[in-house]
């Protein structure tokens, strides 16, 4: 497997997160398909966020929902979506401190959605982040890039 770097292997994530809203293929088999086409890299990491969010993503949207207060989660665009599913994925996990996983959200918003879709992203993380103890929002277990 690819070594990649934080962001590399978060955007690979992102990639597989928006293409299962397209399919109805198990996440298993996303990740295969994505091997067989080569399109992109990913590595396992990449592969244990997916699968991750995939597992919880009922969970994930219930707190979007809550944080979410202009858009109910159904309305929200998929690359925004995505991207709010790994964030909250990542803190909630202990994967990665609050704030980096808001940086990394926002940094991907920026690369795939226009820059409204980006301000939402970062209101809903920084409303949820702000409900976090202090140390839950800037300290992690893992260890990530700054």
């Amino acid at each position: 497997m690819e070594k990649l770097s934080q962001s590399n292997m978060r955007e690979a994530a992102f990639m597989l997160v928006f293409e299962k809203f397209f399919s109805p293929d198990s996440c298993d088999e996303i990740i295969e398909t994505a091997r067989d086409a080569d399109e992109y890299l990913f590595n396992e990491d990449s592969e244990k966020l997916f699968k991750g969010v995939c597992e919880h993503t009922e969970e994930l949207d219930e707190i979007i929902s809550r944080f979410s207060t202009s858009r109910s989660v159904s309305r929200i665009g998929k690359v925004s979506l995505a991207v709010l599913r790994i964030a909250i994925y990542e803190i909630t996990s202990s994967m990665t401190p609050a704030n980096v996983a808001i940086s990394e959200a926002v940094r991907i918003s920026q690369i795939y959605s226009l820059e409204t879709d980006t301000r939402f992203v970062n209101g809903v993380l920084g409303a949820y982040s702000r409900t976090l103890p202090p140390d839950e929002a800037n300290s992690s277990e893992g260890t990530d890039e700054p």
